[in-house]
């Protein structure tokens, strides 16, 4: 059976338990579970909050597409949720969530580590900095390891 795929693109924070017990919930399939949350740092005290914008439809769909590349490469993976935020996230807040599950842990950990490394590279989101002294920063450039990393697949 196809690994079951749920991708959100939103402005409201999510409750990581709760996406992975709706993840796994009533799945005798599942032995292991990953996840990964990303969050906003603070870059040293500089960074009042990031700003992430994204292409709506665009996002969702490439996520989408990551996802079941993610699953067609690991078989064994039974459930992918991926969840990223847009909009104003302050230090310490969530910005996304990738989730899988496997009967075992090796393919959930592979898939979720794909998946990560493709949506930094791949994913329509822009990200604008605003800094604590009142100036607004830059947008962030995409970074040439997060590339490498992703190349390695």
């Amino acid at each position: 059976m196809p690994a079951s795929i749920a991708v959100r693109v939103q402005a409201e924070d999510f409750d990581v338990g709760a996406e992975i017990e709706a993840l796994h919930r009533g799945r005798s399939d599942v032995g292991a579970v990953v996840s990964f949350v990303g969050l906003c740092r603070d870059e040293g005290g500089a960074l009042a909050a990031l700003e992430l914008e994204h292409y709506p439809g665009m996002a969702e769909a490439e996520i989408g597409r990551v996802a079941a590349e993610a699953a067609a490469r690991w078989p064994d993976v039974t459930a992918i949720t991926a969840i990223h935020r847009h909009g104003r996230i302050a230090p310490g807040g969530r910005i996304v969530l990738v989730v899988t599950a496997s009967p075992h842990r090796t393919a959930a950990f592979q898939a979720a580590e794909f998946l990560m490394d493709f949506l930094k590279t791949r994913a329509p989101f822009w990200k604008k900095e605003h800094r604590t002294d009142g100036t607004s920063g830059d947008w962030v450039a995409a970074k040439g390891a997060d590339d490498e990393k992703a190349g390695r697949w």
